[in-house]
Parts: structure tokens; sequence; C-alpha cells
């Protein structure tokens, strides 16, 4: 069993701790224009983070979570949830957790169906998913694109952060916006009233400071 892996800072200091701040801020923002009383929003990225276990919290209550790393559906557990090496070095991602998608799996990659058949028990995960890793192996990352990125199988490649740039599905979304010759995620979420853009490449470091503070009304300390 591998170590656990940092997930970036996605989780606690964007997700569990910028976002839910966020969101604190407009709740109360919200109540301030009700009633004319403001108040002070506790804001922890521990506290942010647990939240968003809500949903696992419950499935563990009930029974439907084995508290245990690569034990479940969507920790690594299940063959048909995780990632797979192929033939060049490179990876791609499987998310075929419904019977549908996983049909759309075996038979898009070609596995046999009476080997796989056995989808729902645990017991039959771990060899799976050494069955499905020899077939991944079989072939580079692209060719797998080319034959199952069409399908319904929840299939993706894992892209590195200069090859999601050029992806043909964010390309299309227009995720990412070059300003100042400097490509960056665009803003998220999309408003069709009020859209966002961004405004300016990145500032090098120790500059624009005292630019901020005038924007935010604030007068630099002279």
């Amino acid at each position: 069993m591998r170590p656990p892996q940092p997930p970036l800072n996605l989780v606690g200091d964007f997700g569990g701790g910028a976002l839910y701040l966020a969101m604190g801020l407009l709740a109360a923002l919200r109540h301030a224009e009700r009633t004319g009383e403001g108040q002070v929003v506790d804001c922890a990225m521990t506290d942010g983070s647990i939240s968003l276990m809500c949903l696992l919290y419950g499935h563990l209550a009930r029974g439907t979570w084995r508290d245990m790393r690569e034990s479940n559906l969507i920790d690594g557990g299940a063959h048909f949830y995780g990632t797979y090496r192929c033939a060049d070095g490179e990876w791609i991602a499987l998310g075929a957790i419904e019977p549908q998608f996983y049909a759309a799996l075996v038979q898009g990659a070609g596995l046999d169906a009476a080997t796989f058949a056995g989808r729902q028990d645990p017991a039959d995960w771990s060899e799976l998913r050494g069955k499905l890793a020899g077939v991944f192996a079989t072939r580079p990352r692209a060719a797998w694109c080319d034959l199952l990125e069409a399908t319904d199988c929840c299939f993706a490649p894992v892209l590195s952060m200069r090859e999601a740039t050029r992806d043909p599905h964010n390309v299309a979304r227009q995720a990412f916006v070059e300003v100042g010759g400097v490509t960056q995620p665009a803003p998220a979420p999309r408003f069709s009233r009020t859209p966002g853009a961004v405004r300016s490449a990145p500032n090098p470091a120790g500059e624009g400071g005292e630019q901020a503070l005038s924007e935010w009304g604030v007068e630099p300390a002279g």
C-alpha cells in the first residue's frame, strides 16, 4: 500500500479555507442587508476541510464506508476508480462507478466480461485491479485516449499542468486564458450578466503592493 500523498494545498487552503471563508462572508453580507446587523465570520481551514467530509462521515455512520485507506469505492479501493500506468509511462484515470459506465469500460477496453463481472464485491477488487493494470500497460496513453475518450466509461488521461492547457475540452471551454504572455486559469464560476475577466498578468515579486492598497482604499504608510 502506498503512503498517503499530499493533495497539493487545494483541500485545506483553498477548499476548506478560502472558499468557506468567501461563502461565510457572502452569507454574513446577506444577513447584514436584511437586518442591518454585522457579525464575526469564524473560518478555520480544518473546520472547512472536515465539512467537506460530510457525505463520507454519513456513509461511515451507516456502515457503508470502511475506515481503512484504499478499501472503498472512491479512495483507491475499487479497481474501476483509480489511476493506471500505460506502456509509455504516462497515466490514465477511471471513474466508472455506475453500472452503465462500468459496462462501457469493459466493452471499450476489450475486457473479458466474465473475468470483470465482480464489480460489486470488494473481495474481487484487488485481483481485478492487477488484471486491469496489466491491460492498460499494453498501450501508450494516447492509444487509450483514442479508444476510450469518446465512450461513456468515465475515462480521462492524467495530464501535466502544461498539457492541461492544450486539452481539447479545456480549449473548447476556454478554461485557460493568456494575459500579458502568461497562461493562467480563467475566472470561475462563469456569470451570464457579470462575466469575470483576468485584468493583468501576475506582478513580479515585490511589485504592485502600493497599487493594490490604493485600489482597496488603504493609504500607504508614509
